[in-house]
């Protein structure tokens, strides 16, 4: 390629990195102030194209009739973003963390039905900007005069963000509140106008990079969850609630995306190899070594030394005798549900789907709750199971039953790599590193046609023909299911269990007391993703075929919202909440076209009903009875008038 198309290239990567930036300023923005990592900002991002499309289409004829739709585009996403932060995130600000991103990806699945339900669901192209339509002529090839003005934008808004934040007395009251929230508070400050201030004009940046961005993509309702990856990326990367960083960090990845383009092929000893494929994983791949240089990020500050950023949990207890003859009494009717078959033929199905997610969710919750170690990644570990399976299966010509066995190795294997890196991390680093590495995954299976079938997959994974038969295969998932849940339960009891609850509560005690904090973390990698490959394998050939959306981020954040519904703190609660996410999703989906709108309200009501999870809730309840039956005989022993 000549030096003129090289650096014409890297001019388009400055204009996907000026909305890069808009949509990265505003969720560092409301990270820094409210400390909530706002999972619908991809959905503002996303709403912002869809009502500048309406707005452009009928007064966006003229010059100033655009760039006003524009403007306005920012200001309504901003009023809907002050709307949600009063309507709810005002309600959890002191719930845990992961259940804030529990309520902000609720918010996702309502406003994409939302949207589908104004917008319909095609691609909607937006009219072009009038007036810059055109191209000119630069070092003899023709760029769009539109991606110059974005270029522009990008520096024009950080500009305005650094007058605001340092020239401002509300910017004054924003940088402290990132430093402080409590000593702000206490000298008299609004907090609760100031983070709503703070929220709208990240939800309008949001909306504005999505209003810019209208005349060179359409508005579709899967920018969601890709924006946000990226935009997550982009403010790990610059370093949490840091500006700067955040259009430095934007300036680093579209540059590389456009140079992976630019140069096209390169040759190493011989072979040729396209670099195009890396647009799809480069920012992953640049925030992967970013955390394992600087850990903070480009200009972030690291953060003061604490275990995670999870809060202290309750000790784990050993089930009561109530609560383990429920379990053997659930277990008896798992057992004896396929002898009705006849009357309800689709629940041995459904059982196989609820046993497969509850082990998946139980090795998610293993590292959560009793490690300390925040996962965004999981289903990475889930999908290398699957595909381990399958290219075994396939590929070497092993019987089901070995492919079955083994799959799981291949994923503790992938959970030892990746394992290395995380564990020298925590908090939302850590949940960004894991984020990355399952992205890479990810990347590789979908472009890996010749060994992974690439976007179609694999089919033709089904069991042996004895398993096959009757309801065969159901039963070897609830035993495989069922002994995988109960060994994980009975680590967290054993002396390793002991050691990993310690490291999670205090690493410095333990580090005192002889315990090698990361190794014990690093070994409880391995075993929760040991036993998501197992889920992924069983999943796998319950399903006949698999494919990339097993590793996908949406499977990743299913693993998370089944753990926290049921709740993190209790070890019933990754089987409840996946049962009921599981049951859920299958019966909305079914009710109606709107199912994600159905389930993200029902997820809503039960974060804001049961911030400890379902199981967590009966747990307190129980406690509670049991409270007062024992104060009650206290008093009944203790009243006058009784006789020996």
């Amino acid at each position: 390629m000549s030096l003129n198309a090289l650096i014409v290239q890297l001019l388009n990567g400055l204009a996907e990195a000026s909305t890069l930036f808009l949509v990265a300023a505003g969720l560092s923005l409301i990270f820094g102030v409210t400390r909530i990592v706002n999972f619908a900002h991809g959905s503002l991002y996303m709403a912002g194209l869809y009502v500048a499309y309406s707005l452009t289409e009928r007064y966006g004829s003229s010059g100033l009739g655009f760039w006003g739709c524009v403007l306005l585009t920012a200001v309504a996403v901003g009023v809907l973003g002050a709307l949600i932060e009063i309507i709810l995130l005002r309600r959890i600000y002191r719930a845990p963390e992961l259940f804030q991103l529990l309520a902000t990806f609720a918010l996702v699945l309502v406003i994409n039905d939302a949207v589908l339900a104004v917008w319909g669901p095609e691609d909607l192209l937006g009219r072009r900007a009038p007036g810059l339509a055109g191209a000119v002529t630069l070092l003899g090839r023709q760029f769009p005069v539109y991606s110059l003005v974005l270029i522009a934008i990008g520096p024009i808004v950080l500009g305005l963000l650094w007058l605001l934040l340092t020239r401002t007395r509300w910017g004054t009251l924003v940088r402290a509140a990132t430093q402080d929230r409590e000593m702000l508070g206490a000298l008299g400050v609004n907090q609760a106008w100031l983070f709503t201030g703070v929220f709208a004009l990240g939800a309008a940046l949001a909306g504005l990079g999505g209003a810019v961005q209208l005349p060179r993509e359409p508005a579709s309702l899967g920018l969601d969850l890709r924006t946000i990856g990226d935009a997550f990326v982009v403010v790990v990367v610059g370093g949490m609630g840091s500006i700067p960083g955040a259009y430095i960090a934007a300036l680093l990845i579209a540059e590389i995306k456009a140079l992976c383009i630019a140069i096209g092929t390169v040759s190493v000893a011989g072979l040729q190899f396209s670099l195009a494929p890396l647009t799809l994983v480069a920012e992953f791949l640049v925030m992967a070594i970013v955390l394992a240089v600087r850990p903070w990020g480009l200009l972030g500050r690291p953060a003061p030394a604490v275990r995670s950023a999870a809060p202290v949990e309750a000790p784990l207890r050993p089930a009561s005798r109530g609560l383990r003859w429920l379990g053997a009494g659930i277990l008896i009717l798992l057992l004896l549900l396929p002898l009705a078959s006849g009357r309800f033929p689709y629940a041995t199905v459904l059982l196989t789907d609820i046993l497969t997610a509850a082990l998946f969710a139980a090795s998610l919750h293993f590292i959560m709750g009793p490690a300390g170690m925040h996962s965004f990644g999981h289903a990475a570990y889930f999908g290398l199971g699957a595909y381990g399976a399958a290219l075994l299966l396939k590929s070497l010509a092993l019987p089901m039953e070995a492919a079955l066995l083994l799959a799981p190795a291949v994923a503790a294997l992938g959970a030892l790599v990746f394992g290395w890196f995380c564990v020298r991390l925590s908090g939302v680093y850590l949940a960004m590193l894991t984020l990355a590495f399952s992205q890479i995954v990810w990347s590789v299976v979908f472009q890996w046609d010749g060994l992974t079938g690439g976007s179609n997959g694999l089919t033709g994974l089904w069991p042996s023909a004895w398993l096959s038969a009757g309801q065969t295969y159901y039963y070897l998932t609830l035993v495989l299911a069922v002994a995988g849940v109960l060994l994980l339960r009975r680590v967290l009891f054993s002396p390793f269990g002991h050691a990993m609850r310690a490291g999670r509560d205090s690493a410095l005690r333990s580090d005192a007391i002889g315990i090698d904090v990361r190794r014990v973390q690093w070994a409880a990698f391995v075993i929760a993703g040991l036993f998501a490959g197992l889920a992924g394998a069983m999943y796998a050939f319950s399903k006949g075929s698999i494919a990339p959306d097993v590793m996908s981020v949406g499977k990743s954040v299913d693993g998370l919202v089944m753990v926290l519904l049921g709740g993190i703190q209790t070890l019933a609660g990754p089987v409840v909440g996946a049962a009921t996410f599981t049951w859920l999703q299958d019966n909305v989906m079914r009710a109606t076209e709107y199912w994600r709108a159905m389930l993200g309200g029902v997820i809503l009501l039960l974060v804001l009903a049961f911030p400890q999870g379902i199981a967590g809730f009966i747990r307190d309840v129980a406690d509670r009875l049991h409270a007062h039956r024992a104060a009650s005989g206290a008093r009944h022993a203790d009243s006058p008038g009784r006789s020996a």
